[in-house]
């Protein structure tokens, strides 16, 4: 890396247009995305994810000469199997690998030469599929059998931080009211039977935390996995059952009706009546561990997970399905999800810290005429601007920033914030629970 300590570098990102997300220049994705590297949004096309990090599935580029590296560096290469031309920049993981003290000893120390975190912003249209990240052990497992869809052996915790007012299932309901649906959605009765039925009935809190995962699990597993023949019967009577309902339709029987649209004859339909239905104020997030079903449905938001891509799905998608393996690895917890309201850290600027070593997020909203200094930490940091303009920089050495500009960080860097005309931003880094304990063996 040689004596001078590298400042911000500015990243090229990439965008994925997956079905579910936002069409042209509704979605936030597709502005960030045209902003950052000066490309066309199509007006017909779903802008759905914004992808920052070093994923392979996704890479991020330098988008400064040579990325810190010599010519010499500069050689052919070949990511994701296309052939990479000599260029004026390197991916972000070539960038590391060749700077890793950029990343600070800590970071270095337990991930080696890897960015531990992937950032992203999501627009979500219509809803993700039922799906859950499985724990480290599994991924290793997975990647192993099935490579062409389980793409890399690392699990996947993350966190979802509203932008706006965001849907999403997430996590098993309580016992109680799974009684209630078992008693007011007779379609799901018909689908798993009645001594099913009869089991989640009968039990109590009593009977103790094991048997009531034991029941949900059988539950869980005889619905999702029902035949086509007894789906493409049971859920029109369904849908027609709730059309024609007389009284008012709760909240969670309207979604039904939504997302029957999205995916008809779809066995996730009748499914989310097992879920919690969570709505996010912008500004509130929501964390999932491993091996924890959810659905996104609706809305923008910031997401931040460890640096993988691995997703086992079972419904509410036209994607491979592995209903064996998810049924399989799901902790069964029943109960709401905690929501996160982050902690002040300034006037301007909100802290997200969730249970996992990887990752936090911060919300930086500057009003006219003020700024703020990120301080340094031993940890690399990636910053996105998703409005507004100013100026960014370490010491010195500060440079305009503006809507869909993606900064990284280096280690031990204070950053100093300042606008004019009003900013908003967010920012990724490690956890700083972990940076901040001496001990690293230990984990959150």
């Amino acid at each position: 890396m040689g004596a001078d300590k590298p400042g911000l570098v500015k990243l090229k990102c990439a965008v994925k247009n997956y079905d579910w997300g936002k069409v042209g220049e509704k979605s936030s994705v597709s502005r960030l995305y045209a902003n950052n590297s000066r490309a066309e949004v199509d007006a017909d096309s779903p802008y759905a994810e914004f992808w920052m990090g070093t994923h392979e599935s996704g890479p991020s580029y330098t988008a400064v000469p040579n990325g810190g590296l010599t010519n010499g560096d500069l050689e052919e290469r070949r990511d994701n199997g296309f052939k990479r031309e000599k260029s004026n920049s390197v991916s972000l993981k070539d960038w590391i690998d060749r700077n890793p003290a950029v990343l600070g000893d800590r970071v270095l120390e337990k991930w080696g030469p890897n960015l531990p975190f992937l950032f992203k912003v999501l627009s979500v249209a219509k809803a993700l599929s039922i799906q859950a990240h499985p724990d480290k052990e599994l991924a290793v497992i997975l990647h192993k059998q099935q490579p062409g869809v389980y793409k890399d052996d690392n699990h996947k915790p993350e966190m979802a931080l509203a932008l706006t007012e965001f849907e999403a299932l997430c996590g098993f309901i309580g016992l109680e009211e799974l009684k209630s649906v078992i008693q007011t959605v007779p379609e799901i009765v018909e689908m798993v039977g009645s001594s099913c039925a009869d089991q989640v009935l009968q039990i109590t809190e009593n009977d103790g935390e094991k048997k009531l995962k034991e029941v949900f699990k059988s539950l869980f597993t005889d619905l999702i996995s029902v035949s086509n023949s007894v789906i493409s019967e049971i859920i029109p009577k369904l849908i027609r059952r709730l059309n024609s309902k007389r009284e008012k339709l709760t909240e969670k029987e309207e979604l039904v009706l939504r997302l029957e649209k999205q995916y008809p004859g779809d066995i996730g339909v009748i499914a989310a009546f097992l879920f919690n239905y969570v709505k996010l104020n912008s500004g509130e997030a929501l964390y999932l561990g491993a091996n924890e079903p959810h659905a996104y449905i609706h809305g923008e938001c910031i997401e931040c997970m460890a640096t993988s891509d691995n997703v086992v799905r079972a419904g509410l998608t036209p994607k491979h399905r592995d209903v064996q393996t998810l049924c399989s690895m799901l902790t069964y917890k029943q109960g709401f999800p905690e929501i996160l309201q982050g902690v002040p850290s300034n006037p301007y600027t909100v802290k997200y810290i969730p249970p996992f070593d990887e990752f936090e997020v911060d919300r930086c909203n500057l009003p006219e005429e003020a700024s703020t200094v990120f301080p340094a930490v031993n940890g690399p940091s990636v910053f996105v601007v998703t409005s507004g303009e100013g100026t960014m920089g370490v010491a010195s050495a500060k440079e305009l920033v503006r809507e869909g500009d993606v900064l990284f960080a280096p280690a031990n860097s204070e950053i100093t914030v300042e606008t004019i005309s009003g900013l908003n931003l967010y920012r990724a880094g490690v956890n700083s629970r972990f940076l901040e304990n001496s001990d690293t063996s230990k984990t959150y």
